[in-house]
């Protein structure tokens, strides 16, 4: 079964987030866009927190989000509890947050990272398992409900 990943953030991600839907259907994933659907200036946790309700409720394994800093849909996603998600700037990041954070979103800085980057920072997020061990008391407490 191919992993289900849902994506969204706000305009200055929206170029991105369209290749990316585009790259990671045509690898098998199974893709939700959340939106938005234009490059229309948008406020982005209407579209985080939908994204992230989805992936708490477990309709989807992971998620993507992108806006121009990547801190402010990674500030959203985090309000929900069942949400960790991090911040990257590299693949170096995008895989420790995967190993030893059990991220389950990656936040996404558009205007401080190229599409490349973007690509092989999505491409090891979602390749990289989490290493339990030593880091799993951490991750469990790290909610606070």
């Amino acid at each position: 079964m191919a992993k289900r990943i849902a994506i969204g953030g706000d305009h200055a991600g929206f170029e991105y987030k369209e290749m990316l839907v585009e790259k990671l259907k045509k690898q098998g994933y199974e893709v939700k866009d959340f939106g938005p659907f234009s490059d229309a200036s948008v406020d982005y946790p209407d579209y985080v927190h939908p994204l992230c309700t989805a992936i708490e409720k477990g309709e989807f394994d992971q998620g993507i989000v992108i806006c121009g800093s990547g801190n402010g849909v990674a500030m959203t996603a985090n309000k929900h509890q069942g949400i960790r998600a991090a911040l990257c700037w590299n693949t170096a990041l995008a895989s420790l947050a995967r190993r030893h954070n059990n991220a389950n979103v990656i936040a996404i800085p558009a205007r401080f990272v190229n599409f490349q980057d973007t690509e092989n920072m999505v491409e090891t997020f979602l390749t990289t398992d989490f290493e339990g061990g030593r880091h799993k008391n951490r991750v469990n407490k790290i909610a606070c409900g």
